[in-house]
């Protein structure tokens, strides 16, 4: 992220694409019951997310381990472009040589000690 500049919306051919659901990504709750195991080896080897549903409605979703630690990841790094966006538009910025200078300083301290 340039500190001149704003964050003028969605760069073209970043982030992942979206993928319409298929109707073997949406399991009934009576499924689970009765084959748990053989939905978490296909999410597994799909990686992708099984939607469970309970009287007809979406209610929770099951996702292998990998893929959901991927997207915690994810998460959190657009959290930090957002604070960093925000910071920005609101002043909340300093130049690479008053930085440079800061943790210079931060560097000093903790070797002091």
């Amino acid at each position: 992220m340039i500190a001149t500049g704003r964050w003028t919306g969605r760069r073209p051919g970043f982030g992942p694409k979206m993928t319409p659901m298929k109707r073997q990504d949406i399991a009934p709750i009576t499924e689970l019951k009765c084959e748990a195991a053989s939905l978490i080896e296909r999410a597994i080897e799909q990686r992708s997310s099984i939607v469970i549903t309970q009287n007809g409605r979406a209610t929770a979703v099951l996702q292998d381990v990998e893929s959901f630690e991927q997207d915690r990841r994810a998460f959190a790094l657009l959290k930090l472009a957002l604070q960093g966006d925000t910071d920005i538009a609101e002043g909340r910025v300093v130049s690479r040589a008053e930085y440079k200078k800061r943790l210079a300083a931060l560097i000093k301290a903790r070797q002091a000690r």
